[in-house]
């Protein structure tokens, strides 16, 4: 009977810890899925960043959206694009549409910067940080605005054209300055530098012309510029798009290769341009590096992260450009 009651004992006992185990088992798998699902809703909880951009006709704008893309998406978000198609109002109503979406973060590269200021406010009233790509900020409360270093690059053009007409033995000092639309503010930097920078290496800025960013329009500047200063020996152009209407003028005028143009962007077009010899250089901004920057400012300003700036009173950070000529091209 002794003998029966340790037997009966020692099975209890076994059963006992058999049951312990599987309950262990059961709470470390139950664990091990409620650290699953942690892992999915942060997934989820990432949520939808928006981007929203000027014209996606233009290349510029297509390789900004496609590093936007690829930035958002590698950083776990689901991403949601908007084409402004060049138009003020098609800007406000996509750009609302976006944060009344319920996105995480919107970035924004704007058509009328001067008309951001009712987009922003939308985004500020639903907690949305808002992050603008280039052209400008339009004195909004953004939280953070990335450009290309565009006074330094406008710097980098005059120095190409002055080594271009010495090693030519060009004697002429008269040159000219196309310009992009007035509200593209930080686009005028780029050729207040090349103008600054042309007058300090002795040349003389005889005028200055707006082209809209238009190739149609920078083919007209061309044309009056040749017509009431003959003698200018070289001209740059805010962006590739002038450049490229400057260059067909001077085609048209036949005066390609007496008059040397630079432009700003790093087109395809004007890299090939370089290659045929009819457009000196292009000032390359990285458009596809500049949309994987504002993603990641997008992340960390939903995280709670402080930024840290190039120009903190506009809240401005720079991304690099670079000269491409036929060294280069």
């Amino acid at each position: 009977m002794k003998l029966f009651k340790k037997i009966l004992a020692g099975m209890l006992c076994a059963a006992m810890l058999v049951g312990t185990t599987a309950c262990s088992g059961g709470e470390t798998s139950s664990s091990t899925g409620s650290s699953t699902s942690d892992a999915g809703s942060s997934t989820v909880e990432k949520g939808t960043i928006g981007g929203s951009f000027y014209n996606l006709e233009f290349e510029y704008f297509q390789n900004m959206a496609k590093g936007t893309k690829e930035g958002v998406e590698g950083l776990g978000y689901k991403y949601v694009e908007h084409d402004q198609k060049g138009d003020e109002n098609e800007m406000v109503t996509g750009a609302t549409n976006l944060i009344n979406q319920g996105i995480q973060a919107l970035i924004i590269s704007p058509i009328a910067p001067e008309s951001l200021g009712s987009v922003v406010t939308s985004a500020k009233a639903a907690n949305i940080p808002v992050v603008v790509d280039d052209i400008g900020g339009g004195g909004a409360d953004y939280d953070v605005i990335v450009i290309s270093d565009c006074y330094k690059g406008g710097e980098m053009a005059a120095e190409a054209i002055d080594k271009a007409l010495q090693a030519n033995k060009v004697e002429g000092k008269n040159v000219a300055s196309i310009t992009c639309e007035a509200s593209a503010v930080y686009a005028a930097r780029r050729n207040a530098g090349y103008e600054a920078k042309m007058k300090e290496l002795g040349y003389n800025v005889v005028q200055v012309i707006s082209a809209d960013s238009d190739t149609t329009k920078g083919y007209n500047a061309m044309k009056d510029i040749m017509t009431a200063n003959p003698d200018v020996v070289a001209v740059f152009c805010g962006n590739d798009n002038m450049a490229m209407g400057a260059v067909s003028a001077l085609e048209d005028l036949g005066l390609t290769g007496k008059v040397q143009v630079v432009g700003f962007d790093g087109n395809t077009e004007a890299v090939e341009a370089i290659k045929a010899g009819t457009l000196l250089a292009t000032v390359a901004q990285d458009p596809v590096g500049m949309g994987k920057l504002t993603a990641e400012l997008a992340d960390k300003l939903i995280r709670g992260e402080a930024l840290t700036f190039d120009n903190e009173a506009e809240r401005e950070i720079y991304a690099e450009v670079s000269l491409i000529d036929s060294t280069n091209a």
